[in-house]
């Protein structure tokens, strides 16, 4: 979005690239962040529910932190090491008061000053007090977007319908595929050569499976779908050998 406008809150944490959706949250300074390819889910409405999925599970497993917590964190600009604690300055340099300062809400600011010619020392430690007993009446979380709340209260419900799981590499089909189909390609090992149609899989702790049809021999079309056939194949052993793997199996 351009600088200065909010995302919507089906966008939040979310930002649309040619390639699919990256996803980026900040919390307590650690930032959680994924990428949602197209290629990888069959196509951009899939990546954006899988994208928006993952958003959610971020903002409902990890609130931001409360208003008080906020309000406790010391600022780059305090110079009196205590946060909402400040110093008042006269012309010489010399301490004239102390003041607590906190801001509970749209047009409720609370302030208490403590004048050093009145109280001597005893002005700091009594600002330093009075700001803890502000702080008492701060509560509820620190509000970052307002689809946050929505999407941890469950007013922003998930996108209805199936969801579509994550496509191995092999799977994905690359630009310069010659078939439509991944792991299906053209070969010709000369100009005069008349080709073949190569279905080839890889499986880690396997290695490569592959197996060509010859143009020759089944002519072009044949050739491509028996290519096309053989992957689907492929990939089928592809999947019991996974599962083999797994404990338990």
């Amino acid at each position: 979005m351009p600088k200065g406008i909010p995302n919507s809150a089906a966008m939040y944490g979310i930002c649309a690239r040619p390639w699919g959706f990256e996803v980026s949250i900040v919390r307590n300074g650690v930032r959680h962040y994924k990428q949602f390819g197209k290629a990888s889910y069959g196509g951009a409405e899939q990546a954006l529910l899988q994208a928006q999925d993952w958003r959610d599970e971020i903002v409902r497993s990890m609130p931001p932190p409360t208003r008080r917590e906020r309000a406790e964190k010391l600022r780059a600009n305090n110079s009196t090491g205590v946060p909402g604690v400040f110093h008042q300055l006269s012309a010489g340099g010399r301490v004239r008061a102390w003041m607590a300062k906190t801001y509970i809400g749209q047009g409720e600011i609370l302030r208490t000053d403590f004048i050093v010619d009145h109280l001597g020392d005893a002005a700091h430690a009594l600002a330093i007090r009075e700001r803890a007993q502000q702080l008492e009446r701060m509560a509820g979380l620190a509000r970052l977007h307002p689809a946050e709340e929505a999407i941890r209260t469950g007013q922003s419900a998930p996108s209805p319908g199936p969801r579509s799981a994550k496509r191995s590499k092999s799977e994905i089909t690359r630009r310069n595929n010659t078939s439509g189909v991944s792991g299906v390609h053209y070969k010709t090992p000369g100009p005069s050569h008349p080709g073949y149609w190569l279905a080839i899989t890889y499986t880690t702790g396997k290695g490569s499976t592959s197996k060509a049809f010859s143009v020759k021999e089944h002519g072009h079309d044949m050739a491509k779908r028996l290519a096309i056939a053989e992957r689907a194949r492929q990939l089928a052993d592809k999947l019991r050998h996974q599962d083999g793997a797994k404990p338990g199996h």
